[in-house]
């Protein structure tokens, strides 16, 4: 299970490799990222910035579970390690200007916003329902437990993903939204998106 994690890092710092010598511009370009790979009866969840995974758990109650952390500069850990790199956080942004301290690309600021990704392992068993990845598009204006109280009683994951984007539009979302919504059904899993 450890090569999972190592293979997950190595393909964000891939990625973001790729990401920076593709862009040739000037623009400050970067993403977030939220991935999810299944191997046998493990979830492993990475993210960098503020896109969000959250699982739904059901049983005997229903639990509402981040399998994600926002990396943002206001966070006191994400403060830290940006000042110890040379760098400043000022109005909670990176050098003043960006909101997450992990991101691909952000090429003028790269020496602060790292690709590292938070890894988290969950195990798949019959009390997993659902998983939702989605961007910040989402979780600006949507929290955690009305997603999944949302998402709970869609038993198609695409229609679920897009409830979830009309929610967003809805309450008036400025940001861009991508919504994944992964259900598991005794241990098969089947996916949307909107």
């Amino acid at each position: 299970m450890s090569d999972t994690k190592v293979a997950i890092d190595d393909a964000y710092k891939s990625t973001d490799s790729e990401f920076l010598e593709s862009d040739s511009s000037q623009n400050q370009c970067g993403s977030t990222a939220s991935t999810a790979v299944l191997i046998g009866d493990r979830l492993f969840v990475a993210n960098v910035g503020d896109s969000r995974a959250i699982i739904c758990r059901g049983g005997n109650g229903i639990d509402t579970i981040a399998v994600s952390k926002d990396h943002k500069p206001d966070q006191m850990d994400e403060r830290q390690r940006i000042e110890d790199a040379g760098g400043f956080v000022m109005t909670w942004r990176v050098g003043g200007v960006l909101a997450v301290s992990r991101a691909f690309g952000d090429k003028l600021l790269k020496q602060y916003v790292v690709v590292d990704p938070e890894i988290r392992e969950e195990i798949v068993d019959h009390s997993l329902e659902f998983l939702i990845l989605a961007s910040d598009g989402l979780w600006d204006v949507v929290s955690n437990e009305e997603a999944v109280d949302m998402t709970r009683s869609i038993h198609d994951p695409e229609e679920a993903a897009k409830k979830l984007l009309q929610e967003a539009y809805k309450r008036e979302s400025s940001d861009n939204i991508i919504c994944v919504v992964v259900c598991f059904l005794h241990g098969q899993g089947s996916s949307g998106y909107a």
